[in-house]
């Protein structure tokens, strides 16, 4: 299939255009479940919404998207009522809550389900769907109230960032500000709910979580500021959702949803790897760099001296004349310091200040173990 087919074919753009939509609304929001280590909390909505698919059918009998997307919304905000009641009166941990409800709205969407299969009729074909996806099923009118409910979700995130940001970062700090971050935080489970609704037509309830969290991992590698890596979650869902339709299309067989999601489990996988900073890659050039310049580490000990003298404050500056006075006279202090920022031990925080970096108070405290490792035996 050329290019040229493949931009003619209306089908491919819908599904196409559906998936970046998902991919870009699920990403951003995604990011603030990944900040608050709450990854699980995607997949429980998602399992949570089945049963309310099957009963928005069952009330109404219609397939209607917006009537199947209303029931998952109920449904998955009940959901997360359940966990919250859970976790704030009983003993029960909010991850083992998550994972209870998760299994029991599940389990009763599956016994719905089943129970449905057994009637006489076939007016409920095509809610099974709902398991796994279906992106080729979305019809234009399905993409634009995507598009409507997603450009709403990610306008109320811009309207409320400074709250979800210390959500996010420092909820502590955002209570003591007179910000209510229990306001806050049911809002962010609105905004989640909207995003996994928005995804089952097209991955499924089994795949949702990963692609609400896949984008924000992969772009937490590469960054370490909130509002960068909820764009680049965005690009990043965007980007994958519309490359699995692409090559769902093109190979005869391959469904849309989980191709969509291998694809973006393989950018989380690659930035992992190669990332600036966190990646494996850079992490083993670090260490590599410091094993072959031993004869720096003088520098790096009394640098490390003079940032103890400053506990509250790691990146104290300290002058490159006072660590001239601690080298020996032939040591050439600048040509040191200018290593160690390369290999990422040190860094310049102002005027001839410097202050060794994590990893280089790190490699000291490993320096200092070793010496005294070694008067022992």
């Amino acid at each position: 299939m050329s290019v040229l087919d493949l931009l003619s074919d209306h089908t491919l753009r819908v599904v196409a255009v559906g998936a970046g939509v998902l991919g870009l609304v699920n990403g951003a929001l995604g990011s603030f479940a990944v900040l608050r280590r709450q990854s699980l909390l995607g997949d429980a909505l998602s399992h949570a919404a089945l049963p309310g698919i099957v009963l928005a059918y069952l009330l109404t009998g219609s397939k209607a998207s917006g009537v199947l997307m209303a029931g998952a919304a109920v449904a998955g905000w009940l959901g997360m009522l359940a966990v919250g009641a859970l976790a704030r009166r009983s003993r029960v941990p909010f991850d083992a809550g998550l994972g209870m409800v998760l299994s029991v709205f599940f389990g009763f969407g599956l016994v719905l389900l089943t129970l449905l299969q057994k009637r006489p009729d076939a007016a409920h074909a095509g809610l099974k769907t709902f398991l796994f996806g279906q992106a080729a099923a979305l019809l234009k009118g399905d993409v634009l109230t995507m598009a409507f409910l997603g450009a709403v979700a990610l306008a109320v995130l811009a309207a409320a960032w400074k709250e979800l940001k210390l959500l996010a970062c420092d909820a502590q700090f955002g209570s003591s500000l007179g910000l209510a971050m229990g306001r806050a935080e049911a809002l962010l489970q609105v905004l989640l709910v909207v995003a996994i609704v928005l995804g089952l037509q097209t991955v499924g309830v089994v795949l949702m979580a990963a692609m609400l969290v896949a984008p924000g991992v992969a772009a937490r590698q590469w960054t370490g500021r909130l509002g960068p890596m909820v764009v680049l979650a965005g690009v990043l869902g965007a980007a994958g959702g519309m490359a699995g339709a692409v090559v769902s299309s093109v190979v005869a067989g391959l469904p849309t949803g989980p191709t969509v999601v291998l694809i973006l489990s393989g950018a989380v996988g690659i930035s992992m790897v190669v990332a600036p900073r966190r990646g494996l890659l850079w992490r083993w050039l670090r260490r590599y760099r410091t094993r072959r310049a031993p004869r720096l580490d003088p520098v790096l000990m009394h640098l490390y001296a003079l940032s103890r003298q400053h506990p509250d404050e790691p990146e104290h500056g300290h002058r490159v004349g006072v660590l001239r006075t601690m080298s020996p006279r032939e040591t050439d202090v600048t040509a040191a310091l200018e290593g160690l920022a390369r290999r990422g031990l040190a860094q310049q925080v102002g005027e001839e200040l410097w202050a060794p970096t994590w990893l280089g108070r790190r490699e000291a405290e490993k320096a200092l173990q070793r010496e005294e490792d070694s008067h022992v035996t």
